[in-house]
């Protein structure tokens, strides 16, 4: 083998390496923890390569690495595009063509469509002024070779998440880029937006640029890759063809146990209604909604993303009141028009944005848990009684299953599995009749899901509350719900029973695939 050594690297001859990615004995070690071990991880140039493994298997840390964020334990080998590196920092991939977008976009939203993907150039400005016209046309070709149209000029603020998403594409591909990594990058999207990127995915791979995926719906991961490598447990599972897999050989993989999704339990005959909606509207998200939901039931709403699915359950928890309808709770109507409201009524609402909306992450777990039931760990003087709030607490956790350092540990601090479940202790512990829940297991991992489900099934079998799932995950409402309610532009279209032929239905009727 022939090498060239200059400034800590060497140029490995082609015959020996023709991945772009080639990674040997990667190990990282923190305090407790091996978060990888021993991993090797490779994928070619141009490939869609798709990482999948649960919460804590080591996926972020390799992309960490990769992307030269961290550096991995003495002993590994690293090429990237045949040259081998000694040491590499965040700068050095970017120089040689790694890019990578994470969940949380890094756009400037008080900035426009154009400044935002020609940011770069600003640095290469000699002179007090900005060419306008150099970052207007460095703006139009990249948008351009992703088939991008927007509004140059147009805030980024303004813009959808799958646009600004794209946006953040455009302006990743500028310069000589050789990878773009992606992380959980449809976590927000609708399915007309994931046909979008994944075309940009593909128009990317024709220019030979290679995109890892990482994504926890594994129906994405079979329409996109070309390869998958498993991660379990900061070790290297397997790398397969999507042909090799199906959707349970995958979760096996994933968690070394087979989870087997379970039917909710037949509503008891008789069981008396809970809620009911009656010809709810407001213009511009929903109309004419009526449904009911009787006690000890799951009722599934499905749809796309912006069908109205979410402003209607608002309205449900008084964040978003409707201008006609009716709300019937246990017979009686009502009117929530604040989510204080909506809580007194007995209804909680577990959102789809958990980081934002959910929880307060700098704050303890304790802090999350109990900021909703505020009276009942009052003491003397109107003083925080802590041994109750401890007590509470812990009876929550103990239930869920939520794994977690301590009481006091930041909430941000905590796997997005076990963040759902604090969030979900946190409405529990109010004892509602009727739990609204909104999207309850995006970007957690399959066994997170599975461990959600179950609890779920197990509070609508206690017989005593109502239950709304609302998913844009046909399987996540087929096996968890009795009933499920489509809607599509803010209007009911049909009522589907789970069974033999209802994903059927669903996939082709509706177009949810």
């Amino acid at each position: 083998m022939r090498e060239e050594r200059s400034m800590g690297e060497s140029r490995v001859h082609r015959s020996v390496m023709d991945s772009f990615i080639d990674f040997r004995n990667v190990s990282k070690f923190y305090p407790g923890v091996r978060a990888l071990n021993n991993v090797d991880f490779a994928f070619e140039k141009g490939e869609i390569h798709c990482l999948v493994g649960e919460n804590g298997s080591g996926k972020s840390t390799m992309i960490k690495i990769i992307s030269g964020v961290i550096q991995p334990e003495p002993g590994a080998t690293m090429v990237i595009n045949g040259t081998r590196i000694t040491a590499m920092h965040a700068k050095d991939a970017i120089d040689r063509g790694v890019r990578v977008i994470y969940q949380d976009l890094s756009l400037f939203p008080n900035l426009t469509v154009k400044e935002n993907i020609a940011f770069g150039l600003y640095g290469d400005t000699r002179g007090p002024f900005v060419n306008w016209k150099a970052v207007e046309d460095r703006a139009v070709s990249a948008m351009r070779s992703i088939a991008l149209e927007l509004d140059l000029d147009r805030l980024v603020s303004s813009l959808s998440i799958a646009q600004q998403q794209l946006v953040e594409i455009a302006g990743s591909i500028i310069g000589d880029i050789k990878l773009l990594i992606l992380d959980e990058p449809t976590a927000s999207l609708t399915r007309v937006e994931v046909d979008r990127l994944f075309a940009t995915i593909r128009t990317l791979k024709e220019r030979g640029i290679a995109t890892l995926f990482v994504s926890h719906k594994l129906n994405e991961i079979f329409e996109i890759a070309e390869r998958v490598t498993v991660f379990r447990d900061g070790a290297k599972i397997g790398v397969f063809e999507p042909k090799e897999l199906d959707q349970k050989k995958l979760v096996f993989l994933m968690t070394g146990q087979e989870v087997v999704s379970e039917p909710p339990k037949p509503v008891r005959s008789g069981a008396p209604e809970l809620l009911r909606v009656e010809k709810l509207s407001r213009g511009g998200n929903y109309k004419d909604i009526s449904f009911s939901v009787r006690a000890g039931e799951i009722l599934g709403i499905t749809g796309r993303l912006g069908s109205g699915r979410t402003e209607l359950a608002l309205s449900l928890f008084g964040m978003n009141p409707p201008e006609s309808g009716s709300i019937f709770i246990s017979g009686k109507r009502v009117r929530v028009h604040s989510n204080a409201a909506a809580t007194r009524a007995g209804i909680a609402y577990v959102p789809e944005n958990r980081l934002t909306q959910g929880l307060i992450m700098p704050q303890s777990i304790l802090a999350n848990i109990t900021i909703t039931i505020l009276e009942k760990v009052i003491g003397a003087f109107r003083l925080l009684d802590h041994s109750r709030s401890e007590s509470l607490s812990r009876e929550w956790i103990e239930r869920l299953s939520i794994k977690m350092p301590s009481l006091d540990a930041a909430v941000q601090t905590l796997s997005g599995g076990n963040q759902q479940k604090v969030v979900l202790s946190k409405w529990l512990a109010t004892n509602p009749r009727i739990l609204i829940l909104d999207e309850p297991t995006v970007g957690i991992d399959v066994f997170a899901k599975d461990s959600v489900h179950r609890f779920v099934k197990q509070l609508a079998e206690r017989g005593d509350i109502a239950i709304v799932l609302i998913s844009d995950e046909v399987h996540e409402v087929l096996d968890n719900c009795h009933r499920i309610l489509v809607m599509d532009r803010g209007r009911v279209l049909d009522e589907v029973l789970p069974g033999s032929d209802a994903e059927a239905t669903l996939l082709e009727k509706f177009n949810l695939a």
